[in-house]
């Protein structure tokens, strides 16, 4: 088992890989890397433009889980950061923060103790043995991993777990009585995460550190912009806090999103027309080739599809035609939230297959380019032409589609990250002399 310090090696030893191998592949004037890090090395993050409303969405720790999914999705936020109730006062923010809550998290959490819900809703009654425990069995499945070969067995992911009379018998590879149980899970789905126990009664702050996918790095107003690029590219996290010296409120909450609107807005400006004028090969993208992108096939099980989510830690995986391999769409971890606040959607998760989820919720939302239409581009795509689809669509990746007339076969995929990572590159020892010690203990948690 490794110890602490060959964890902490290993990982910074992932960031400089990733960051070496984004250097070595951009074909630009070194001239111009270098303007464009100096550049953003002296504009302070005060200058960056607040979230919206103002004012940062903070959620205390005594919340419960289910209240949490709400405000997530009605803010329409994928994040917030997690207060700690009993130090309200104090001026000290690691005191007054607890953490960033992703909603990836939570849906991480709900997921890994799927099997422990199972057996403890299983254990009230006869009674309870029917919708209830079929739900959680549905998460059960996820949990212990039968997937794919079940469907084929008639008897889909969803089911395995599901309730017999007066208990229940969760088996690795086998459900009993589950069509029952399975066609009452989607109108009750919604009940057994949010108001049945253990999910009941559990808070945010028993998760929070638990489960979160990054470290709580603040910056202050007057860092660099270039330090937060570098937080979001080069060191994976997904958001910046913005808190400053004795005020322990969060001034700002920048996010990877929010750095590629504000590219966005530059547009006319000498450095970045330069920059975004040049063809992705110019800037070495894609940096994820076809074979090391995660897909999912149209005709898998959604429940299938969010359990590669959990199992590889990435927040959205392209869908793609079972024969042909072309890509068809696109679904990511918020849309999760639709399992846990529109369970009327679905009645029946027997046969609940990823096309038939896409379908079901671009009709009820109306909303077909967000959640049906394949997010792409050709591999001759402009740099320019990436950050406004990325920005204009609010989404995460775009997909590099073969340049066939009526092929859509994927080559490689492009991240917020990514794109950040073309603009700079990080001078030597920038992280030692500008954040020291404190950041690096903070980024190896």
């Amino acid at each position: 088992m490794a110890t602490a310090q060959e964890s902490r090696m290993e990982k910074n030893e992932s960031f400089d890989s990733y960051f070496e191998m984004v250097q070595s592949r951009k074909m630009l004037p070194p001239s111009l890397q270098d303007s464009l890090t100096s550049s953003f090395a002296r504009i302070q993050v005060s200058s960056f433009p607040q979230v919206p409303g103002g004012k940062v969405i903070e959620i205390l720790a005594s919340t419960p889980v289910g209240d949490v999914v709400r405000i997530l999705s009605e803010s329409n936020i994928l994040s917030a950061p997690v207060i700690n109730p009993d130090s309200k006062d104090t001026l000290d923010w690691r005191k007054r923060y607890l953490g960033i809550l992703d909603y990836s998290a939570i849906i991480l959490w709900v997921l890994q103790n799927a099997e422990m819900a199972a057996a403890a809703l299983s254990a009230t009654s006869a009674a309870a043995a029917g919708v209830t425990t079929g739900a959680a069995g549905a998460l059960g499945a996820l949990a212990l991993g039968a997937t794919g070969p079940l469907a084929v067995a008639g008897l889909a992911a969803a089911a395995v777990g599901a309730a017999v009379a007066g208990g229940v018998v969760i088996d690795r590879g086998m459900g009993k009585d589950a069509p029952t149980a399975a066609d009452k899970l989607g109108e009750d789905f919604y009940k057994v995460i949010l108001h049945e126990e253990p999910f009941k009664s559990t808070t945010v702050g028993s998760i929070v550190k638990s489960y979160r996918w990054a470290p709580f790095v603040p910056v202050a107003p007057d860092s660099s912009m270039l330090s937060v690029m570098l937080l979001l590219s080069k060191y994976r996290l997904r958001n910046v806090p913005v808190i400053e010296t004795g005020n322990p409120s969060m001034k700002n909450f920048i996010t990877q999103s929010a750095v590629i609107q504000g590219l966005q807005r530059c547009k006319g400006r000498d450095w970045f027309d330069t920059i975004s004028a040049h063809p992705l090969t110019d800037l070495g993208l894609p940096f994820m080739s076809s074979d090391q992108v995660v897909c999912v096939e149209d005709n898998e099980l959604i429940l299938e599809a969010f359990a590669k989510m959990k199992d590889k830690q990435i927040g959205g995986l392209p869908v793609i035609d079972g024969v042909t391999r072309n890509i068809l769409g696109n679904i990511s971890i918020r849309d999760v939230r639709f399992l846990l606040l529109k369970p009327q959607l679905f009645t029946n998760f027997r046969e609940l297959t990823v096309k038939d989820f896409i379908a079901t919720v671009s009709a009820e939302t109306n909303d077909i380019w967000r959640t049906v239409a394949p997010i792409t581009c050709k591999h001759d795509a402009t740099l320019g032409s990436v950050i406004d689809t990325l920005a204009s669509r609010s989404v995460h990746r775009i997909y590099v589609v073969s340049s066939g007339e009526n092929s859509k076969a994927i080559i490689g995929v492009i991240t917020l990250r990514d794109v950040i990572s073309c603009f700079i590159h990080e001078p030597p020892k920038f992280f030692d002399n500008y954040f020291g010690f404190a950041a690096q203990e903070l980024l190896n948690q």
